[in-house]
Order: C-alpha cells, then structure tokens, then sequence
C-alpha cells in the first residue's frame, strides 16, 4: 500500500462532501456499532492474544466502554452537528450570528498498545461523527488487535473515506510526512514530541494524548480498606499498563503500615498465593518494557511482591517503599505493575512534591478531610482529578479527559471528542437596513469626536440585557445615534 497514495485519496474523498452529509455520518456510525456487536468474540480474543487480558477486563475496559461511547455519539448526532446561535451584544441585536460545527477534513488517528481497542476506535468514532475521513494506524506493539483492526473496518465502514495502516516506526514516519487536516495521537511523551514536531511543519492541529506520574495521596482519614482496594485495583488492572494508573503514593509512615497490612491481604485475596498462576493478571507487553520495569527494582526495599519471570512476561503486583525522589522508579512513567510509597506528613508537603515534578494525567486523592482535598484541587495542576477512588473519571463522558503539559494538549470524551475532530467557523450576517447604515456610518472617515463618542457607546457592552428589553435599548440607542448625528451635522455646517 503505498501510504502518500491512500492519503491523497482520502483529501480526494473528502472534497467530494460525502462525509459532511449527518445521515451519512450516522449510517458509518451504526455500522460501526455493528462491528463491535458482532464481534465481540474476536475483540476479547486478540486482546487476550496481546496483554493474555482477562475476558471481564476486556469487555469493562474496552469493548463495552465502546459500545456506550458510540450509542451516546449516535443519539446526540443530530444535536451537536446543528449550528450554534450564540449570544449576541447589543450592537449586533439585528444581525444573524452563527457558529458553524465545520469539520477539519482528513484527519490522522494514531493510537497506543495498552488498550489498543478502546484508544484506537473511540477517537475514531468521534473523527467520524465531526464529518472527517479519517486514516487510522494501530499500533504494532499490539499485532493481533492491529491486524484485527485493519481487517474489519474495511467490511463495515466506506472504504473511500475510512482507512487503516500497518506497520511500525518506518510505516508511521512516512505517515507524518503526509499533509493531514488534523492529527490526534495517543502514546509516550517521546513519542508525542515527534508527533508535535511533524504537524508543526504543516501548522497541522493535533491532540497528543500522553501520560506521566499520576500521583496518588492518602491521609489518615480515608476508609483505608476500601481505598486500598480501590488504589490496587487502578494500580494492577491491566498488569499497569494504562495511561491513568496511580503511579506512586504519597502519604505518611502511619498511613503507609495500615495500607500495607491491608494490601497484602487484598492481593492473596484477588490472586492467590500464587499470582502467575492467577487467570486475572495480564503480562508485560514485551521483553522491552518486561526489562525496564525489572529494572527498576533492582537495589529497591520490596514490601510486596517482586517476583518475576522474564519467559512469562510476569512480573508480581510489587509495592515498594523508603522511595527516594532521585530513585530510578520516579524518574518516567512506570507503566506496569510496581507501587513506589513516597513518605509525607500532610497536604502540604503532598503538593510540595507533586509541584516539583512535570504536571501529570491524573491525580488521586483519598480523604475524608474537604479542606485538605480543596487545597490540592486548588494549588495542583493536572489533567484530572479523582477523589476517592482511581480511574473513574475516564468513563465520564461529560468530563473532557486530557492532558495538560508534558502529560499532553487537547481533550476528548463525549462532546468534547466531538468538539475535538470540529473546526467551529464563525460567521456575523448584517443588512443593508437604513438605520443599521446611519449607526454603521459613523465609523466612515472623516472622523471627529462626535463620532468617536457615539460608538464608544454603541460597542460598550451592556451586561444582563434581557431580549426582552431590547425594543428599549434600540429606541435608547437611535436617540442617542440621532441626537449625535444632528450634533455633528450642526458642527460641520458651522
């Protein structure tokens, strides 16, 4: 396939309109939806082929979190794709004022390994709702979902205006050398700067959706089995490798012992005393990443876990604890199935820390104390927050999900995926009324004072003036336009 071909036929596509069509946008929208029904089999199994994903992660974390983002999409369609009418001033009371949901035309979508169903497809829908063609590149680190999708699009989606490509690094640079209306990506940071880069050469809009040290801070007022569940289960889903997992936690000595006395308890609970041979852990992706992380516990103090096996791919649900901030394991992104604690003695100090490192994807607070939460709310920066339990902001399509900084640009999710693909074109209708001249005309040369004056007034904005009044406000303004007219004409002559 020779990719600058595939693209040219896609912008050819595109200007043809057939993607600016909403029913034609839905009908591939329901096609898609059909994809997923009837291939629910398939999906579990190519997921469980690359991570050995467990069939519930599978259907939580992926398939059926499509399914709902793509219902949702499909019964708002309609409504997002209008027009907007925004609020008008009063110097613009008689002019028609209009937004126009435009989309950008062919959009590149490059997803990540870790979720390959879910990063790959959801953003896609969204490119498609906005009315774009859209290339899509999985990725290769997951080469039996990636090939699962370059095979079913094409038998449920318009070929013309839908395409996939394969392939690894030397595939995806002769890709971003290809001019593309936008550009949305999913992946490391490393890789993001690339990806940044390369659209900069054609002023090329993007999304780069990227990760960092998502930290995690327990006080001692926290429901501590309970958060301890719910921190290990964000930590150990999907063996670690998800973009939002808790990266680290921060809390003190006292916090420290009573969560560790529980997550010992916890982890025998949901794994056994054996966890390799548990069926619900997935496996580091690769013998690279399978390296770094061992690597980072190599000189650490182990609380839990540790063990590992470089054939399997395994490495245990691990917690480590006296973490140095210099320590290898707080240097980048984990991105697997290791706990660093980091001691500190209250909120304060929390927000010391987390505001000495790079502004991260996500942050996680576990306390029942409201002013201790408000006060890192308040002085943090990140992508999104969870209070009291981890993760659970990304299944909330009403809330944008993205990154800020190193931990990336632009947001999606719902409307805001929408939003995301749509490029909103303004545009003011005026009439050639009379008395829309006569105000009009007082921005002509020659100037004068009197002129000045008049749309001095008329552009002044007047806060909280009703419609309602607006019949008032317009006989207000004509008197004052005619009393300023009359006046300049009386100077002139003199």
């Amino acid at each position: 396939m020779n990719i600058a071909d595939t693209v040219q036929q896609l912008h050819t596509a595109y200007s043809n309109g057939k993607t600016r069509n909403v029913d034609f946008r839905e009908q591939q929208l329901n096609n898609l939806l059909r994809m997923y029904e009837e291939n629910h089999d398939k999906m579990a199994k190519v997921l469980a082929q690359d991570l050995r994903k467990h069939k519930q992660e599978a259907y939580l974390m992926e398939i059926d979190y499509m399914i709902n983002d793509l219902r949702s999409i499909i019964f708002s369609l309609r409504e997002w794709a209008k027009p907007e009418k925004p609020k008008k001033t009063f110097v613009n009371m008689m002019d028609e004022v209009t937004i126009y949901n435009d989309p950008y035309g062919v959009v590149l979508v490059i997803s990540a390994w870790n979720y390959p169903l879910q990063l790959t497809l959801v953003p896609v829908a969204a490119a498609i709702a906005a009315g774009n063609c859209v290339l899509i590149k999985p990725s290769e680190v997951a080469p039996a979902t990636s090939k699962f999708i370059a095979e079913t699009i094409p038998k449920y989606l318009d070929k013309a205006c839908y395409r996939v490509i394969e392939g690894g690094i030397k595939e995806t640079t002769e890709v971003l050398k290809q001019k593309f209306d936008y550009v949305f990506y999913t992946g490391s940071g490393r890789v993001g700067k690339v990806i940044h880069k390369a659209c900069a050469e054609n002023l090329t809009p993007c999304t780069l959706e990227l990760g960092g040290k998502s930290p995690c801070y327990v006080d001692s007022s926290a429901d501590i089995p309970i958060a301890t569940r719910r921190i290990l289960w964000g930590k150990f889903v999907n063996a670690g490798q998800t973009c939002i997992a808790p990266d680290y936690v921060l809390c003190s000595k006292e916090v420290q012992g009573k969560f560790l006395q529980e997550a010992r308890l916890v982890l025998k609970e949901w794994y056994g005393e054996n966890p390799k041979q548990s069926p619900d852990l997935c496996r580091i992706i690769n013998e690279q990443h399978f390296k770094r992380l061992s690597g980072m516990l190599q000189g650490a103090n182990i609380a839990v876990g540790g063990e590992t096996d470089a054939n399997d791919k395994y490495i245990a649900p691990t917690i480590l604890i006296d973490v140095k901030d210099k320590d290898s394991v707080m240097q980048d992104e984990i991105f697997g199935p290791i706990l660093p604690i980091v001691n500190v003695k209250n909120a304060h100090e929390a927000i010391q820390f987390i505001n000495s490192r790079d502004k991260a994807l996500a942050m996680y607070i576990f306390s029942k104390n409201q002013a201790d939460r408000e006060i890192i709310v308040s002085n943090t920066s990140c992508g999104g927050i969870c209070v009291n339990d981890t993760m659970g902001h990304f299944a909330v399509d009403t809330l944008p999900f993205g990154g800020v900084g190193p931990s990336g640009m632009g947001s999606y999710h719902g409307k805001y995926g929408f939003d995301t693909f749509t490029h909103k074109k303004s545009c003011l209708v005026k009439n050639f009324s009379p008395i829309g001249e006569k105000l009009a005309s007082s921005r002509y040369p020659p100037y004068s004072d009197s002129k000045l004056s008049l749309l001095t007034k008329l552009l002044k904005k007047r806060q909280g003036l009703s419609l309602k009044f607006f019949p008032y406000a317009l006989m207000f303004g004509l008197g004052i336009a005619s009393a300023i007219f009359v006046k300049s004409i009386t100077e002139e002559d003199s």
